[in-house]
């Protein structure tokens, strides 16, 4: 089977689709139009967390940094990091390999942003792939958006942030994305984590006011519309600084 199957879905195409991209076929498009009418939220969720990692990277890059690590990056399109911050070097990481297949042909040309397919706990791999154009002697922003909830505790995601932390130079920063659920029980045994739990993915590094909240409301580029319904779930987001 075709690493580009037209003909089964694919989650990377269809994110790409919920986003308003190209990059995705009839298939995609499909999933996308049963999920949407089955969880409506799902839209302004994705839309959401693509907005706060375009105001993340712009945050990031007036501070002066200019090396991005994109962890579970998907396709790199629909204003992704070498878009929003053109003059940075970008290293997008995805263990997907339609989405190597597809990213590598979106980025034939660009000297400046490369991808890296590995496994996304696979820290190793990781950074032997992106030490060819990324000094982790200097600042660094990794980027971790709709990424952690994938893993389970049992697959240690602490562990991989805490290594992650620790692995990039001071004045580097961190930015996630996690979605959490209005009606979580404590003590359910999935990746729904608690607000608490997804501030300690931060460690000691230094949240960037306005802290972690839901993903629209971090430093919005215009005012969010007043009332409409609770959503069932929802995107909490924070970008902090390594001391």
């Amino acid at each position: 089977m075709s690493q580009s199957d037209p003909h089964t879905p694919n989650v990377a195409r269809m994110y790409d689709y919920l986003l308003g991209g190209k990059d995705n076929y009839a298939v995609d498009r499909e999933a996308i139009d049963r999920l949407t009418d089955l969880i409506p939220e799902a839209l302004p969720l994705a839309r959401a967390s693509r907005g706060f990692l375009q105001r993340a990277v712009r945050y990031v890059a007036q501070e002066g940094v200019e090396q991005f690590l994109d962890l579970g990056s998907g396709l790199p399109t629909q204003g992704n990091v070498h878009e929003v911050a053109p003059h940075a070097v970008v290293v997008y990481v995805d263990q997907d390999p339609i989405v190597a297949a597809h990213a590598r042909a979106l980025l034939r040309g660009e000297d400046r942003a490369v991808f890296v397919e590995a496994d996304l706990l696979d820290l190793d791999r990781i950074l032997a792939g992106a030490t060819g154009l990324l000094d982790l002697n200097e600042p660094v922003a990794v980027l971790m958006v709709s990424m952690l909830h994938s893993f389970p505790a049992g697959r240690d995601p602490d562990g991989l942030v805490a290594r992650l932390r620790e692995a990039v130079a001071p004045g580097s920063y961190l930015a996630l994305t996690h979605a959490t659920s209005s009606s979580r029980q404590e003590g359910e045994a999935s990746t729904d984590r608690s607000p608490e739990e997804i501030r300690a993915f931060f460690g000691d590094f230094e949240l960037v006011p306005p802290g972690l909240v839901q993903a629209a409301d971090w430093r919005p580029d215009r005012p969010r519309l007043v009332g409409g319904p609770l959503l069932p779930s929802y995107v909490l987001a924070g970008l902090a600084r390594k001391p």
